[in-house]
């Protein structure tokens, strides 16, 4: 898989945003989010993050994962969400199945206005650039209890750097 530059975007606050797209044409996203809510469900944080409003959703239990007609059910018994991660059959119309299925997929790390990172995710948008979700991966400034560590844990950024590195390419190290 070819290696791309990753994409910046900038806060009014100084700080940005570091992209590294992950191609939503074929089943990727969906081999993705499976994978991410049956074998790492316990290490990440999911939910809308957008400016004023962060949903910091974790589970306490393996949720279970099913796929029907291009949406993913994330299912934890008492609540549930769906995605749409692949084509479906039974949207009624072309523009519809356009809109609701990811059409954008990223990898990101937020740098603060000195260019160091301080969270690393993946960031999905439907085909209107609303965002459907986001999933926080282990973040080495913290504990599992969120408890600011008196030094960086980089081992934290493993799984977010394996995800990115076999589903978006490349190779740069998570904390450079």
């Amino acid at each position: 898989m070819a290696t791309t530059a990753p994409a910046l975007d900038y806060e009014v606050d100084g700080s940005a945003m570091e992209y590294h797209d992950v191609p939503v044409g074929d089943d990727r996203i969906e081999r993705l989010m499976t994978e991410i809510f049956t074998e790492h469900w316990s290490k990440i944080t999911t939910g809308p993050l957008v400016q004023g409003g962060a949903w910091e959703i974790r589970f306490s239990a393996a949720p279970k994962v099913t796929m029907l007609d291009g949406y993913l059910t994330v299912d934890t018994g008492p609540w549930h969400f769906h995605l749409c991660v692949n084509d479906t059959r039974t949207t009624p119309s072309e523009e519809l199945r356009r809109v609701r299925r990811v059409a954008r997929a990223a990898f990101y790390r937020s740098l603060d206005a000195k260019g160091a990172p301080v969270s690393w995710g993946l960031r999905l948008w439907n085909g209107r650039g609303e965002q459907m979700g986001s999933v926080l991966f282990p973040n080495p400034h913290y504990d599992e209890t969120f408890h600011r560590l008196a030094e960086p844990d980089w081992a934290k950024t493993q799984l977010w750097d394996d995800l990115r590195r076999r589903y978006a390419g490349g190779s740069r190290e998570a904390h450079v």
